[in-house]
């Protein structure tokens, strides 16, 4: 009555009211002037130049949107903070929500659910530190529930019909309307302008958002608003709960299930890692322990054995004879990574990879029962088609299932578009390869010029680092550094076209819009990322000749002669490589995701701050966040699994890595909560029982990196051939490693090197003069006095046999115990299996016994006895069959 008072009264008296009213109720407020009707939606809007146009779209779509029965309220720019901001809040009344929700398959509570939960863990008591609150775990008892069904609501427990769908879902049915109302005239005829996404993209509003509950700092003063932001901001959101497990009910509650299923998979992945972690850290501290067993390395840095090896040149011209134990330093780091626990932890990795897979289904499995998604099938997202396509595709035909006209695209265009999208991918794809092959092409020549500056070794009088600066070092870390510059440029320019190709391809649905982006950008990061690891692994020191015959990368014209390996082997590199790519992502982009939305925010609301905290609406502050975007939850699961990838295929080089991956998804766990809470409008809710396709690249991951590891121990590692050696060309016939340098290096004959290859004058070192005849290099190779000379020794294939038989038998060893532990687990609980059965046959049970109740009331009502079909007529007859005799 006062509203109405004041709309009668003059334009400035009604302006001085709407501020006071706003002061009352507009800070924590998401409900309509009136303080009954709940804003479910904002859209905002500014005009400009172009205003005309825009004021028609506008004035169009929203009387089409009052049509379906949306309730409007305009906010004028006299009351927004920065004087040109107008705000539409929308409301979803009682029948709207029904007659989509019925539309949706929206499953709603009908009783409440009485199967005991058994699900006590024993020793429960020490997992006390770890929980949270059961108000916050459980903030919604746990019911039966159903499709609604519109016609048949009094079968459903509506207390009260304004707070019976929650926000999320309102939210969620407004943005399927918004998302396929038009604002064309019917007159037009334009079929093509419909969807909140257009105007978004046109500039007719700018901005399209549900209103979070409250700030986020404290709780809302309106009773009945529910505070849930503030919930998870206090319980989830905060660094230092680090070690409480997750709220996933409440975050499934306030988000919608695709959201909780992500923050359930990061979870359960870094819970995963934990183990991971421990038996990694174990196979480090082995390495770090039976440091002084190393007996190859302190050959190379005994004076009488690595001292008195004269090796030759590792470049053409710049570099000169050098002596072995000048790799002192590098052979004892590459011991830590490359010993026996290496192989171990290889295997290790690929049994708990499958476990991972596994246990996850099962934890999806029982996320699907208790959030209601057991009976979620694809078949009802294919039934929402993308407005796109709706838009796009102009050709209609009959659908064999509905028997209705719907669009399609004709298989001519579809092809065509197909073909385009493969080759931009290719493309993009040859362009990394080709900046892979630039970064190593510097390598090759960088080092040559690390090589002749390093000659009289300045880096040495430099404290503590000094010995450990080589050229190789240099090169290695230079072009670890460049590289991962590119990747992170090639990145932000792919990501603008593979979405821009998924849009031309014009996919049907959400889900296979998302498909389709997901394998894009996976094959893209997975040779952007993955390329120069496999590089060092599997390449490089792998083709590089001998010293009378070198191979050279683009032949012998272009001088750039192929890499050799340290004496110590090549694995310390490749570790090198990944824990610079690897925690220089992780390190990037948790300072791109928590501070680039902060900074945005502090600037975009920096007005707003000046202005008294009262007049500072709630749709208001959350216009002033950034946008989550439809894409927003595809990045988040691309971080992951490109760690996954890192933690995985190279985990033999380094097993530290699913130590810093842990540290990094502690951080990033929160970190991802934070933003969501604090620094994000509030997304738009959606449904979803598993994490995708990202399922599937995970399990070919898994098997991928069973055969990178098995081929990183056979080939880059020196495992092998130390024990080949051992076993089987031990001198003296002892199991140790005693001469294994001495026997792992070739002699070349100097006066037999070509003139091209030989260093130039004052390159070489003070101590080589002429008579040094021989200089020694990394291979098994005959002596320049045998018969068949520089031809490979039988050790080499002996060598090379044991290295293949390794990987046959690794490979086959923890395949067979993959599939064995895949066997094994089921993947659905047995309990599940069985609460989802007794579930469903409760639901059939209460709709027999609503049934029957409602057609004993209608033929109470028509009090005539036409009918011969009365619910007792049959009494021996199973439930169903009266069902459908009767009704």
């Amino acid at each position: 009555n006062s509203l109405t008072g004041v709309r009668r009264q003059s334009r400035t008296q009604m302006h001085a009211a709407v501020s006071i009213d706003k002061q009352q109720h507009s800070k924590d407020s998401v409900f309509f002037r009136d303080g009954m009707r709940r804003i479910d939606f904002v859209l905002s809007y500014v005009d400009d130049k172009d205003g005309e146009r825009k004021q028609e779209r506008r004035k169009v779509y929203e009387a089409n949107l009052e049509k379906v029965g949306l309730e409007l309220e305009t906010e004028d720019k006299s009351e927004s903070d920065d004087g040109k901001t107008y705000f539409v809040k929308i409301h979803a009344p009682w029948e709207v929500l029904a007659t989509y929700a019925d539309v949706l398959k929206i499953k709603v509570p009908f009783k409440a659910n009485d199967i005991p939960d058994n699900s006590e863990m024993p020793m429960n008591w020490l997992s006390t530190p770890f929980r949270l609150p059961a108000e916050i775990m459980h903030p919604e008892p746990d019911y039966f529930t159903a499709p609604f069904n519109k016609s048949k609501s009094d079968f459903f427990l509506i207390d009260n019909k304004d707070t019976f769908f929650p926000p999320s879902t309102r939210n969620r049915i407004v943005y399927y309307i918004l998302s396929r109302c038009s604002y064309f005239r019917d007159e037009c005829g334009d079929k093509d302008k419909k969807g909140i996404k257009r105007l978004l993209n046109n500039g007719t509003y700018t901005a399209a958002f549900p209103l979070h509950d409250c700030r986020y700092w404290k709780r809302s003063r309106d009773a009945n608003c529910e505070s849930d932001r503030y919930n998870l901001y206090k319980n989830w959101a905060r660094f230092f709960y680090f070690f409480k497990e997750q709220p996933l009910n409440l975050i499934r509650k306030y988000y919608g299930e695709k959201i909780g299923i992500y923050f359930a998979w990061l979870g359960f992945y870094t819970e995963m890692l934990f183990f991971a972690a421990i038996v990694g850290t174990i196979c480090f501290v082995h390495g770090f322990l039976t440091y002084d067993d190393n007996e190859w390395s302190k050959e190379i840095c005994s004076e009488e054995i690595g001292g008195n090896i004269v090796m030759c040149p590792l470049c053409d011209k710049k570099c000169g004879y050098w002596k072995l134990n000048s790799t002192c330093n590098s052979s004892w780091q590459s011991h830590l990574f490359d010993n026996v626990g290496t192989v171990f932890f290889a295997i290790f990795m690929g049994i708990w990879v499958t476990l991972f897979l596994e246990f996850w289904k099962r934890r999806q499995a029982r996320l699907e029962y208790e959030w209601d998604l057991v009976d979620f099938e694809e078949e009802q997202q294919q039934l929402q088609l993308r407005p796109e396509y709706e838009t796009k595709c102009t050709n209609r035909k009959l659908n064999r299932i509905t028997q209705e006209m719907e669009p399609y695209l004709p298989i001519t265009s579809k092809c065509a578009r197909m073909c385009l999208s493969g080759a931009t991918v290719l493309f993009w794809i040859s362009l990394i390869i080709a900046c892979i092959i630039g970064v190593i092409a510097y390598r090759l020549a960088v080092y040559a010029a690390f090589a002749s500056i390093m000659k009289d070794s300045p880096t040495t009088n430099l404290q503590v680092v000094g010995p450990y600066i080589t050229p190789q070092l240099a090169t290695s870390v230079t072009a670890s550094c460049i590289n991962f510059v590119i990747i992170m440029v090639l990145n932000l320019m792919y990501e603008r076209v593979a979405v821009w190709i998924t849009d031309m391809e014009i996919p049907k649905t959400h889900l296979e819009y998302e498909n389709k982006l997901t394998v894009k950008m996976f094959l893209f990061q997975f040779v952007n990322y993955y390329s120069s690891c496999f590089y060092v692994a599997f390449f490089k020191g792998k083709f590089v000749g001998y010293p009378g015959k070198y191979t050279y990368m683009f032949g012998e014209w272009s001088k750039l002669r192929n890499e050799e390996c340290d004496p110590g082997g090549c694995l310390i590199e490749l570790t090198t490589q990944l824990v610079i790519v690897m925690t220089g992502k992780q390190v990037w982009g948790n300072i791109q995701e928590a501070l680039v939305p902060w900074l945005m925010n502090w600037w975009g609301s920096r007005k707003a701050r000046n202005h008294p905290e009262s007049l500072y609406s709630r749709w208001e502050q959350d216009h002033d966040l950034q946008g989550f975007g439809q894409l927003g939850l595809f990045y988040e699961y691309l971080e992951m699994v490109i760690q996954f990838g890192f933690i995985t295929l190279f985990v033999a080089s380094f097993p530290l890595a699913p130590l810093l991956a842990l540290i990094n998804n502690i951080i990033e766990v929160r970190v991802d909560a934070w933003k969501l809470t604090t620094q994000f409008r509030r997304p738009v809710a959606a449904k979803a029982h598993s994490i995708g396709a990202w399922e599937e690249i995970l399990s070919g991951i898994a098997v991928l990196s069973v055969v990178t590891n098995a081929f990183i121990v056979a080939f880059t590692s020196d495992m092998i051939p130390r024990l080949v050696y051992m076993y089987a060309y031990q001198p003296n016939g002892e199991m140790n490693m005693k001469g294994y340098i001495n026997n792992s290096l070739s002699v070349f004959n100097i006066s037999e090197i070509l003139l091209d290859n030989r260093p130039e004058e004052g390159e070489n070192p003070s101590w080589f003069n002429s008579s040094i005849t021989t200089c020694r290099y990394r291979d098994y190779r005959n002596p320049p006095d045998h018969e068949k000379r520089y031809f490979h020794t039988m050790q080499f294939w002996h060598i090379l046999a044991a290295k293949l038989a390794f990987i046959i038998i690794m490979e086959h060893v923890v395949f067979s115990v993959k599939f064995f532990v895949a066997w094994m687990i089921p993947d659905v609980p047995s309990d599940v299996r069985a609460r989802v059965k007794r579930e469903r046959y409760l639901v059939q049970e209460y709709l027999h016994d609503y049934e029957v109740e409602k057609l004993k009331v209608q033929l109470s009502h028509n009090g005539n006895n036409d009918c011969t079909c009365t619910p007792m007529i049959y009494p021996s007859l199973p439930q169903h069959e009266v069902l459908s005799e009767c009704l």
